[in-house]
């Protein structure tokens, strides 16, 4: 069975969380998950508001210590950091709201958000204190979720 908009397999992963299920059990705890994703999403507002807190703590911190109102390296490092983190926040809140509202769990946002959490890694890696081995498996995981990304998104 198909929706016809996307040829979307109505029986892939993600679409077994409907509400007309036919046993009551099944429905019942797909309504127990649906309020628990709602207690999630409520957190990751939280979460989010914090992020923002944290940036401006963060950016007053570095801004008012000395020299004033300048910023090395390492701050504006920390500063890129602070922010992408709240992204990524908002990121995982989108797809909490996308799973309560289509029951569908975003792959392909999902893997986005992956793929920002990781460049948010790459972007404040101090690399006199990482190894080598530790680059080369950032390096495969960025890889990989690239070549995922891309044959996620491929149109056939």
């Amino acid at each position: 069975m198909t929706d016809g908009k996307n040829n979307l397999q109505l029986h892939e992963p993600g679409h077994e969380l409907h509400l007309e299920h036919e046993d009551s059990t099944i429905r019942i705890l797909h309504r127990i998950i649906q309020f628990a994703v709602r207690i999630l999403a409520i957190l990751m507002v939280v979460v989010i508001v914090w992020g923002i807190g944290d940036v401006i703590y963060i950016l007053y911190q570095r801004l008012t210590e000395p020299p004033f109102l300048l910023l090395k390296i390492s701050d504006i490092l920390a500063t890129f950091g602070a922010f992408l983190a709240v992204l990524i926040a908002i990121e995982i809140f989108i797809n909490i709201r996308m799973y309560l509202s289509t029951n569908i769990i975003p792959v392909r946002l999902v893997v986005g958000t992956a793929l920002m959490a990781i460049a948010r890694k790459v972007i404040i890696f101090d690399f006199s204190e990482i190894t080598p081995p530790y680059v080369y498996g950032t390096a495969a995981v960025v890889l990989s979720l690239g070549i995922t990304y891309w044959l996620i998104t491929k149109r056939v």
